[in-house]
Formats: C-alpha cells, sequence, structure tokens
C-alpha cells in the first residue's frame, strides 16, 4: 500500500511555522514590561497576583548582631532580651543586604526590572552598622549625630534646619539608602513621653514647619523621608496595642495639623502609620485616616507604610491604604493572595498599592543604579551638626551675666554627663557615630583651664561604674544611670581654685518605654545635694555658678533654679555636643534658642498629668485626651497657671525691642499684613525669634487664649542694628474646627494679634472680622466611641 507522506512544500511550511512561534515566543519575552519613570500602571498589569502581594509586604527584619534564626524560631519568633522578634522571611538572612544595619528591605522582581529599596532609621542620624564582614572588616562606617529634633526646633530657624537636611540627606545617598525613617513629629503632648526627644514641639505650627524644612533639605539629595508615626502615638507605653481616644476637634487642630503642615510644606516620598488604635482601631487599618484625610483631603501623593511590626490585619491594612507593611513576613503576603482570591479584598484596592510602591522605586537611588560612595563627607557634617547644635541651645537664666565665661578662666565641672555627655537618645533614635565631644573636652578646646585633679576624679568614677553595668539586651534598653560622684570633700577645695562651676544634669530615654516622675522629671536627691553643696561653697567665694542641661525631655527646674546663676539648656546636641556648648559658654556664638516645650513647676500642672499614659494604670489598654485642645501653652496661658518657663522663652547675651508693631488694615478681608520692627539694644551681636500669637473671639465654643500663627527669626543684628519682620495671615489662620458643622470656621468679632519673644512677654493690636467665615468642609470621620466633657464640646 503506498504512503501518503507530506510534500516537500507542506513540510517546508511546517518548518517555517515553527521557527514563526519560536520567533514570536522569543519576542515575546523580550517584550515582557520593564519597569521605568511612566509605565507604572502597565507593570501591574502584568505582574502576577503573587509578585504584588510580595511587593507590598517587606523582606522581613535582620536584627543587627542577632545570628541566623533557626527554621522554628523564623516561623515562631524569637525573644531577644525581653523584646519579642515576631516570625521572619527567610529572605532577610537568605539575600545579602546593600546596606548592613539598616532596618528594612523590599523585595526585588527581577523579571519586571523592580529592585529591592533600602530604608534606614533614624530621627538623628542614619543608623546603619559601623562594622561589617568580609573584605570590609577593617573599614568603619559611622554616620553624624545631628542635634535631636527638640534642639533643632529650638532653634525656630527653617533655614537652618533645612540646611542640616541637606547634609543629613547626602549621608543617606552616600550609604546607598534609598528612603530615611524620619522625621518624627509627634507632639510633646506629656513631658514624659519616651521619644519626645525625637519630636519637635507641643505646637503644631512648629512641628510641621520643621519638619517641611528637614525634608526639604533631605530630599534634595535624591532620596526619601517617612514623616511618622500617623497619628496620635504620644507615648510609648504599651504603644503596640494602646487604644488612644480623642476629639475630633483637638485631632484637627493639634494631632493631624502638624502632619498637614509639613506635608503640603514638602510632599514627603512616605508616611509612617503608627502602632496605637485611633478610636478603636489600629490607625494602619483606618481607611477615613490614610485615604480619606492623608490623600483625598490633603493631596497626599507618596506611599503609606506600617511602623515595624505595626497593626495586626494585612488585609485590613492593604484596603486602609497602608501601601506597604514592614518589616514584612511571608504570612502577609499569603494573607493579601487569599483575600483578593475570596474577593475579600478588592483587587482594585491591591493594585493602587502597587501602584504606590511602584511610584516610590522609580524615584530611588537603587532603581537609578546610583554609584553610591560609602563615604560621605563628616568631617563638614559635624561642623554643621555643631553650629545646629549652638543656635538652638537656650538660656534659661543668665543673673548678673554670669555667662558667657572668659576662655583664660579655670573651671571646676561637676556632673557625670560632663564627662560622659548623652549625644542623643537611645533606639532607632540612636546613631552609631565615630565620636561625641565630651563638655570637658569641649572647654578644653575652647581654652579654658578644667581642673585635672576633679577630671582624674571622675574619669575613674565613670570606668569603674560603667564596668559593673548590665550589658545592654537589645537596642531599646538603656542601662540604669550612673549615679552621682560622691564629693564629699572636693568641693570647697574646687571652691579656692576655680573662677566658676559648672554643673551638667543628664537625662537620657528612647524607644520603648515612657520615663517617670522621681528620680527622672524631679531630680533626685543626689542631683539635688550636689547643686545645694556646690552652690553653698562657691557662692561663699563670690563665684558663679552654672547649670548645663543635658537632657532629651522636659524636666522640674523651679525647684532649685533659684539657686544657681545662669542655666544653658543645651538639650542632646549630637555628636559635636561639648564644643557647640563651649561656643556659648565662651560666648562665640550668643544663644538664640527658644522653648518649643513648655517647663512646668510642677509634673502635675501638666494638662495630661491626670490620664497620661492611660488607665487601668497597671498596663494601659486606653489613653483619653480628656484636656482635649488644651496641650501646652495653649493651657497654661489660657488658665493663666505661671509656667517655670513659657513657651517661646529664651534669654541672650544682648537685648532686644519690639516697635513699631502695624496692621494693614483695622479690618480683615482675605488677608492681612503684620508688620514689627526689632531693634538690638544690647552691646553684642544677637539673633532673635520674633512670635506671632492670635487670640480669637469666644462665641459659641471656647477657644485658646492664644495660638502661634507665624515666627520668623531675624538675621544677626550687630548693636544698635535693626530689622522689619512680616507677616502675612489668611482666613485659614483664624479658623477654628467645629465638630457640629465638620468645618472649619472664623468666627465674626474682635481678633487680637500679639507679637513677641515668648508667649507671655508680647504687645498686641486688634483687628475686626465683619462676618463668619466658613475656610474649608472636611468629612466626618475619626469619630470618638467614648464621649466624655471634652468631646461632647
Amino acid at each position: 500500500m503506498k504512503k501518503n507522506y507530506p510534500s516537500a512544500p507542506a513540510i517546508a511550511m511546517v518548518i517555517i511555522t515553527c521557527l514563526l512561534q519560536v520567533t514570536s515566543y522569543a519576542q515575546t519575552k523580550k517584550r515582557v514590561v520593564q519597569l521605568n519613570a511612566n509605565n507604572a500602571k502597565q507593570v501591574v498589569a502584568a505582574m502576577t497576583l503573587e509578585e504584588k502581594a510580595k511587593l507590598v509586604v517587606g523582606m522581613g527584619f535582620k536584627m543587627p548582631g542577632m545570628p541566623t534564626p533557626t527554621p522554628k524560631q523564623m516561623k515562631e519568633g524569637i525573644d531577644i532580651g525581653g523584646f519579642k522578634l515576631p516570625p521572619s522571611d527567610p529572605d532577610a538572612y537568605n539575600i545579602p543586604e546593600k546596606v548592613p544595619g539598616a532596618a528594612g528591605r523590599t523585595h526585588a522582581i527581577p523579571r519586571l526590572g523592580i529592585p529591592s529599596i533600602t530604608v534606614a532609621d533614624g530621627p538623628a542620624g542614619v543608623r546603619i552598622s559601623p562594622k561589617r564582614g568580609g573584605k570590609d572588616s577593617l573599614k568603619t562606617y559611622y554616620a553624624t549625630a545631628w542635634p535631636v529634633a527638640t534642639l533643632l526646633a529650638s532653634s525656630w530657624d527653617t533655614a537652618l534646619v533645612r540646611q542640616v537636611g541637606v547634609a543629613f540627606g547626602n549621608e543617606v545617598r552616600e550609604y546607598g539608602v534609598d528612603v530615611l525613617l524620619a522625621p518624627g513629629l509627634n507632639i510633646h503632648r506629656n513631658p514624659l513621653g519616651g521619644r519626645n526627644f525625637e519630636y519637635y514641639s507641643e505646637d503644631p505650627l512648629v512641628s510641621g514647619r520643621m519638619t517641611a524644612a528637614i525634608v526639604n533639605g533631605i530630599q534634595s539629595n535624591g532620596v526619601g523621608t517617612s514623616i511618622k508615626h500617623f497619628v496620635a502615638n504620644n507615648q510609648e507605653t504599651n504603644r503596640n496595642s494602646i487604644n488612644t481616644v480623642v476629639s475630633e476637634r483637638a485631632m484637627r487642630e493639634l494631632y493631624l495639623k502638624g502632619f498637614e503642615i509639613g506635608i503640603k510644606g514638602a510632599q514627603p516620598w512616605t508616611v509612617m502609620s503608627s502602632y496605637n488604635k485611633l478610636q478603636g482601631v489600629y490607625t494602619s487599618e483606618r481607611r477615613d485616616l490614610l485615604t480619606t484625610i492623608l490623600r483625598g483631603e490633603w493631596g497626599f501623593k507618596g506611599l503609606v507604610m506600617t511602623d515595624w511590626f505595626g497593626g495586626k490585619d494585612a488585609v485590613a491594612q492593604m484596603h486602609a491604604g497602608n501601601d506597604l507593611l514592614m518589616p514584612g513576613g511571608p504570612q502577609q503576603s499569603d494573607d493579601i493572595v487569599a483575600a483578593v482570591k475570596s474577593g475579600k479584598l478588592p483587587l482594585a484596592d491591591l493594585n493602587t498599592n502597587v501602584e504606590h510602591m511602584l511610584n516610590l522605586i522609580v524615584k530611588s537611588q537603587s532603581f537609578k543604579k546610583y554609584n553610591y560612595s560609602d563615604a560621605p563627607d563628616l568631617a563638614a557634617h559635624a561642623a554643621v551638626a555643631r553650629m545646629a547644635a549652638a543656635e538652638g541651645m537656650i538660656l534659661l537664666k543668665n543673673t548678673d551675666k554670669a555667662l558667657p565665661v572668659s576662655t583664660n578662666k579655670s573651671i571646676a565641672v561637676f556632673g557625670n554627663t560632663s564627662y560622659d555627655i548623652i549625644a542623643g537618645g537611645s533606639g532607632s533614635g540612636d546613631v552609631n557615630k565615630a565620636y561625641t565631644v565630651s563638655l570637658v573636652q569641649g572647654l578644653t578646646n575652647a581654652g579654658y583651664n578644667v581642673n585635672e585633679n576633679l577630671k582624674n576624679s571622675y574619669t575613674a568614677y565613670l570606668t569603674a561604674a560603667k564596668a559593673k553595668q548590665p550589658k545592654a539586651r537589645n537596642i531599646f534598653m538603656l542601662p540604669p544611670p550612673i549615679p552621682e560622684m560622691d564629693l564629699n570633700g572636693m568641693v570647697e577645695k574646687q571652691a579656692d581654685d576655680a573662677a566658676a562651676a559648672i554643673i551638667t544634669i543628664g537625662r537620657n530615654a528612647g524607644e520603648g518605654a515612657d520615663r517617670k516622675i522621681e528620680g527622672d522629671f524631679n531630680l533626685n536627691n543626689a542631683e539635688k545635694a550636689i547643686i545645694r553643696v556646690i552652690a553653698d561653697a562657691f557662692h561663699a567665694k563670690g563665684k558663679k555658678v552654672i547649670v548645663v542641661l543635658n537632657i532629651g525631655g522636659v524636666i522640674e527646674t523651679a525647684s532649685w533654679k533659684d539657686n544657681v546663676d545662669a542655666i544653658l539648656l543645651a538639650w542632646q546636641p549630637g555628636l559635636e555636643a561639648g564644643n557647640a556648648i563651649a561656643d556659648i559658654i565662651s560666648g562665640k556664638v550668643n544663644p538664640s534658642g527658644k522653648l518649643a516645650t513648655t517647663f512646668p513647676v510642677d509634673y502635675n500642672e501638666i494638662a495630661s498629668s491626670k490620664n497620661f499614659p492611660g488607665l487601668p494604670a497597671d498596663k494601659p489598654t486606653e489613653v483619653t485626651y480628656e484636656e482635649g485642645v488644651y496641650v501646652g501653652y495653649r493651657f497654661f496661658d489660657t488658665f493663666d497657671i505661671k509656667p517655670s518657663f513659657e513657651f517661646g522663652y529664651g534669654l541672650s547675651y544682648t537685648n532686644f525691642k519690639f516697635s513699631n508693631l502695624k496692621l494693614s488694615a483695622p479690618t480683615f478681608t482675605g488677608s492681612m499684613d503684620i508688620n514689627v520692627t526689632v531693634t538690638n539694644t544690647g552691646s553684642v551681636a544677637g539673633k532673635e525669634v520674633v512670635q506671632l500669637y492670635l487670640g480669637a473671639p469666644v462665641k459659641t465654643m471656647d477657644k485658646p487664649q492664644d495660638e502661634l500663627k507665624g515666627f520668623v527669626k531675624t538675621k544677626l543684628l550687630a548693636p544698635g542694628e535693626s530689622q522689619t519682620v512680616g507677616f502675612r495671615i489668611r482666613a485659614t489662620d483664624l479658623a477654628s474646627f467645629y465638630t457640629d458643622k465638620q468645618a472649619w470656621m472664623a468666627d465674626a468679632g474682635t481678633y487680637t494679634v500679639k507679637v513677641g519673644s515668648s508667649s507671655r512677654n508680647t504687645q498686641s493690636v486688634t483687628f475686626n472680622l465683619a462676618t463668619d467665615i466658613i475656610t474649608e468642609k472636611v468629612n466626618k470621620v475619626l469619630v470618638p466611641q467614648v464621649h466624655i466633657n471634652e468631646l461632647k464640646k
């Protein structure tokens, strides 16, 4: 039987068809979309569900210095000295880090051209590992420890803070980091807040403007920031579960307002949601907060990420608009995939989150393959840090010109932290720095004769005491403070030999715990004793006693301030601490800092003292902000409670006069210009901070007596020199938030403009508003679940 074979032409056609199919397949592979600056939506469409779920969940957390966990530990979590590290993604250990010691990374998807990006702490400097293994084991990778945020805010100088940001951002970029997890701008609601040093102020205008300044500086380097912690995260006690209950008005006027100012003033690349619950729901799971307000009302275009291990429900976080879960774990990705397949999570929500991720990635230096140097100019940055530290220090007291002290004088230096100064706080706010200049070293550098015997005694005492301290089990645990050295038999001799005495009082705090009242907010008995003994001995010989406060948060001063001649609030000044303090003490720099947070006479006079950190007292689960809008000076000034040092306060080595306060019109019609002249009436050059407060008429709702609406720091004014400072206020500056109207409204009536050098040292003038003005209508969101007197207002 004859077989029918294909003809030669038919065989040729089959071969050609196969070749075309192979070619088409190869070309299709080549045409797989690759991420670029303009095709995020196409890339989203090309991704699998699993890839999307992986991209919105971080790579996991690798605790610096900790050995690789066992498979069981990765699955179940591990205790690392009192801190429970949740289950980990093996990728955190299996994929080499680009920047050892950074806080986290995202997953790469190579087939789509999506690289991993790196994020790093922290608020006071880039926190990475200074030492690395392998071929780099002989190198060090230190970063600048900048003055803490509270000190920077005390400068009241946004140009200065932006300058710090530019240098700060250079280190972020040159160390290969894409996004800095900073700045923090939560309100100083209570002086015991453990992370207050990371935050700027009790006032949202100061907080927001400082945030915008440093973000603009950092991001000018082509790297991102993550402003945090959004929102109402004002304590560390039970921070991962505490439920914050706060009125809609206080939320709008205080706790949201700083974030709004910062976002509109700088458009940070990312916002970090906070740990706490807000009105019963985790902030990272609140769509009304992260989408309705942040994106809808404020126009935020960037990415939202969680705080590390924040929240509980990955699916709820995705739906809320929390684009990135950090540090991430495989179970979260699995839960997201399952939720999309079941219909619990709309695919559109996940696609939006992924698009936000891609928009961030294409801006990153990792995407641009920047050839980072690992060698920023740390010497130049140290000079910026020193300058910024001195500009933010505050002269609280200076009787009979105790300061400045001539550099040819001998000084007796007392207090542990004079010799072991605190550059900054602990936890993620700590920095691996090459050095810290102590106060005694700074004084020596400036030319002072520091008593060697006293120095040697302190050095030996501190060395022995440190050797006995327990080793910290993790970065969140501070060692107990070393008790002050017994000065018995030493003070009289020092009073004979030295021209003046300096006593440093030190305080430290940080992530994971709030401060205590006794022995922390209040001085302990040993500290009170050394102030009293030293003051008695030196004053008996007609010599001055100066106290330097090396602290991260507010302390009690009223009970002892009359015993000393001068008080310099140095805060925590960063790695150049001692040099910067010496610049002030010597008069090389005229102090011009002002308080951005109030110092009370007594802790119990703080409005939030009765409900901080919440109830039940032994382990708080809920904190109610019963004080409403009356935080800091809004409380003290409205209810006429005299503080130890008021908001905006700070002295100088010269004097200033305010004159010619003028308004552009007697009646408000859309905007108003306000001018005042500042004159240096003293004998040395100096800078003054001009502060504008506004008092609004009270009709149907109570209001603070005054609210800060503007501030300007003058240039360096020579003796006799004047500068005219101008402000412009708009209708939004007049408005308060009316909960019943869900609107910001300026009431008709008489407004009082107060301009001066602190909230209690002002001159005033008035203007009228003819009719009520609604400046903005907003959404009905963030409604409290409980009702107390303040919440009903």
